[in-house]
């Protein structure tokens, strides 16, 4: 019997997962991808020695599902320090994890920007969740994220000065209304390990899946985007720029817009949240101190959170320069890039008045429209499953999980598994 056909719509994370599953059990698999190069959101570009990710980035290197499927090691992880510098004007301190950096304990207890029962609650939630199985936070009672902060008993200092820039720019919200769930599964891997860039980029990962994928057989084609795709019952038609092709089954994962306009039959989410990344440059040892962890604005003002990513990742950037960058989580995307970076500029003078960054100089800005999909308390049970389409079309990506390269890998599993299934 040939091998079954399964053609994968998407070459990130999700779709690129799926390929190196379905090949090593021995299924003849081609991606098609119609950015020039794999990865979706989770890429990299190098240019005159700087390496700029697509929009901020980090690896939380205790997910569970990426930890088994990814080669942690050949990624040459640099990894930030625990906790953050907390900036206003003219003042910083450090609220750090004790358990992980005891260096900073006493600077911890004695950061003024949030209270010690802060602290103490802190401290106690970390301990709940580090008993709390990855499996199951995504089931039960779900409510926001600010909601369940509040119901803990945590301040608005807390809430505003370190909640909602950390939090809000790893959900892109700033009001911090997503799934309290989402929170509580970044904060169990927080506790558990860094996070982290490999030292390559995070489009390392991605290049690391594809690399796989075509070790087991694969064929990765990028540049080429799918038109439609046509379940049959048996089968699936695949329409490219000039070409048609059957296969025996298809996986879309692709974002939500892309994925929603090629399976109008299937109620897919779509509403997503944007973001801007500014990227910049500076002269060697021009970068603010923070001892390699983030900075996070107390203010609400925007940029939310300023990464010194070269002091993390010194290869980030070239011998004779330092890689700075911003992330703007209520910002219009239409903003002007020389007005984020005064913006930027302005907040790091005000909170590091004895440092001059007049030499601040734009590299690339990002506008991400779908950075993530939006995740209010409960989506997680409004998520298609990835047998929704007609057969044999399956999904994959944050349509189907949340959006992250957790849910990501995650989904790519789930596909490949369906696939799989049915082919047995």
């Amino acid at each position: 019997m040939d091998e079954p056909s399964v053609a994968i719509v998407g070459g990130g994370l999700a779709g690129l997962t799926a390929a190196v599953e379905l090949a090593g059990r021995g299924h003849a698999v081609t991606v098609y991808e119609a950015a020039s190069q794999v990865g979706g959101q989770v890429r990299s570009e190098h240019h005159d020695g700087f390496t700029l990710d697509r929009g901020f980035q980090v690896l939380f290197a205790a997910y569970p599902t990426a930890g088994r499927v990814l080669d942690l090691s050949a990624l040459r992880l640099r990894h930030f320090r625990p906790g953050a510098v907390l900036a206003r004007e003219g003042a910083r301190s450090v609220l750090s994890d004790p358990l992980r950096d005891p260096r900073t304990a006493l600077a911890s207890l004695s950061c003024p920007e949030v209270t010690l029962g802060d602290k103490l609650r802190t401290l106690l939630l970390r301990e709940r969740l580090r008993r709390t199985p990855f499996g199951t936070i995504f089931s039960g009672a779900d409510r926001s994220i600010d909601e369940e902060l509040r119901r803990l008993g945590f301040s608005d200092a807390y809430i505003d000065h370190f909640a909602r820039p950390f939090f809000g720019a790893i959900t892109q919200d700033a009001h911090l209304g997503s799934s309290k769930q989402l929170f509580d599964y970044i904060f169990k891997a927080l506790s558990m390990g860094p996070i982290a860039v490999p030292s390559a980029g995070m489009g390392a990962i991605s290049e690391q899946l594809a690399a796989r994928a075509r070790t087991a057989g694969a064929t990765i084609h990028t540049g080429r985007r799918v038109r439609e795709v046509t379940p049959g019952g048996d089968h699936a038609v695949l329409t490219t720029d000039g070409e048609q092709r059957r296969v025996d089954a298809a996986i879309v994962a692709t974002d939500p817009q892309t994925t929603a306009s090629l399976l109008p039959s299937t109620e897919v989410p779509t509403a997503t949240r944007s973001t801007i990344t500014q990227h910049y440059a500076l002269p060697a040892d021009g970068l603010p101190e923070t001892a390699g962890r983030i900075i996070l604005d107390v203010t609400g003002a925007d940029p939310a959170v300023v990464v010194p990513m070269s002091a993390v990742a010194p290869s980030y950037a070239p011998g004779d320069a330092e890689l700075l960058v911003a992330s703007f989580i209520d910002t219009p995307l239409e903003t002007p890039a020389e007005t984020l970076a005064r913006s930027t500029s302005d907040r790091l003078a005000r909170w590091y008045p004895e440092r001059s960054f007049a030499d601040l100089r734009v590299l690339a800005t990002d506008r991400i429209a779908d950075a993530q999909p939006v995740q209010p308390p409960g989506f997680i049970a409004t998520r298609p499953a990835v047998t929704a389409p007609p057969p044999p079309v399956v999904l994959a990506g944050a349509v189907t999980r949340w959006g992250s390269i957790e849910g990501a890998i995650a989904s790519g599993i789930d596909a490949a598994t369906a696939v799989g299934d049915a082919h047995r």
